[in-house]
């Protein structure tokens, strides 16, 4: 019943939210976009920094992953396609010919999460975040330098596909996903890799199997925020998704408390409205905005919002 009445909301909230963005400037309208764009790279990179108690900071290389395969499914495969699905003119078609590769991009980003974690999510601490760092590079130069996707130039003239309904949708898929994942038998094996790895091997619960499971969600969703990026903005190059870009996302999941979906939100939200508030005065806005975010860490080291995030069943065990 509590499921049905969050889906009703959601729903509702989709309906008053697009009437409301279709109001706006088309400013705030790709402020907001990016906000949701933003909101799904947070909780997807919560899953594994916040959830499995990992700090992996190579995310923006499955992003560009995704902004690269749904790009090119609608600017290579799209022409021969769009006629079979109804044309160009057709909303129908143009809306399966972008799920088709957002979908694709998702997978094709979750398999590159596999082969990333699996060999380095067997390490820990600053050892992972090195390697996950490195394979993060490895992938934006791989992609700077395959000249059938425009090379270090980019893509450009990608269709403007993104709209509200297709943020919004993906956002709220990606935050249930992660509540599932987190109230399910995954959920408490999150929960023992977090807690404490090594007592949760002893115990003969595979923490690699988990961990790798952690990565390869997140980057599936990873690549489903990367395609909406790139239909966003309608260009891309690999220099968009370098290591800032990844750590613009930790900073997120920071902020917002680790392992706390809804702060992880609130703070995605803040951190993409904030340097665009402060543009009034450009010349110190960078300054502000680092100075904020200095704060905002010292008055609130555990997350703009708190609360316990562990399954009612695993706090009631542990208050007995």
């Amino acid at each position: 019943m509590k499921r049905f009445i969050w889906v009703v909301v959601a729903i509702g909230l989709l309906f008053a939210g697009n009437a409301i963005n279709n109001n706006l400037k088309d400013y705030w309208q790709d402020v907001i976009q990016q906000c949701l764009i933003a909101v799904i790279m947070a909780v997807s990179l919560n899953i594994v920094n916040g959830l499995t108690g990992q700090f992996a900071i190579g995310h923006a290389g499955f992003m560009a992953v995704g902004a690269y395969v749904t790009a090119s499914v609608t600017m290579f495969a799209g022409p021969p396609l769009l006629p079979i699905l109804g044309g160009a003119d057709s909303v129908a078609g143009v809306s399966v010919l972008f799920f088709l590769g957002l979908v694709l991009a998702g997978v094709v980003a979750a398999v590159v999460g596999f082969l990333v974690g699996v060999p380095s999510l067997r390490l820990s601490g600053d050892y992972l975040a090195i390697v996950t760092l490195g394979f993060g590079e490895i992938i934006r130069v791989i992609l700077q330098n395959i000249q059938a996707v425009g090379g270090p130039s980019g893509l450009k003239g990608i269709p403007p596909y993104t709209s509200f309904f297709w943020t919004y949708a993906w956002a709220a898929i990606a935050i249930y996903t992660v509540l599932a994942l987190v109230h399910s038998s995954y959920g408490r094996g999150f929960l023992a890799v977090h807690d404490d790895e090594v007592a949760a091997s002893a115990i003969g619960i595979n923490t690699t199997r988990y961990k790798v499971t952690a990565f390869v969600v997140g980057s599936f969703f990873a690549g489903i925020a990367g395609g909406l990026y790139a239909h966003l903005k309608s260009f891309i190059a690999p220099a968009g998704f370098d290591f800032m870009k990844s750590f613009d996302i930790v900073v997120m999941v920071i902020l917002g408390g680790m392992g706390n979906t809804f702060g992880v939100v609130v703070a995605a939200i803040l951190l993409t409205v904030l340097p665009e508030l402060l543009r009034p005065v450009a010349a110190y806005r960078m300054i502000l905005y680092s100075l904020l975010i200095i704060i905002i860490m010292l008055t609130r080291p555990q997350g703009l919002l708190t609360f316990n995030w562990r399954p009612r069943a695993v706090r009631a065990l542990e208050q007995s």
